[in-house]
């Protein structure tokens, strides 16, 4: 690494274009839309396997599961206070 005027400016260059680099990535991460394409594709691949399409039987059965005993729940919660 010499000192030469040129040689630093060059590097300070390339130091503000990795900067830029990553500002454009970390804005392109934080967006919005971004954020909720990411979280749906999450959501999908829990229900789907990516690799064949195939439902995920399982989770599904998992979810219903759990979606049906909060509901029991909550009727049940229901008959007793009134």
């Amino acid at each position: 690494m010499s000192n030469q005027p040129s040689d630093i400016e060059r590097e300070i260059e390339e130091a503000r274009e990795r900067l830029a680099g990553t500002i454009d990535l970390l804005l392109h991460r934080s967006h919005p839309k971004t954020i909720v394409s990411r979280e749906v594709a999450q959501a999908k691949a829990f229900f789907v396997d990516a690799e064949t399409g195939e439902p995920r039987t399982d989770n599904i059965l998992k979810t219903v599961g759990g979606v049906v005993g909060v509901i029991a729940v909550f009727a049940i919660l229901r008959k007793i206070t009134r």
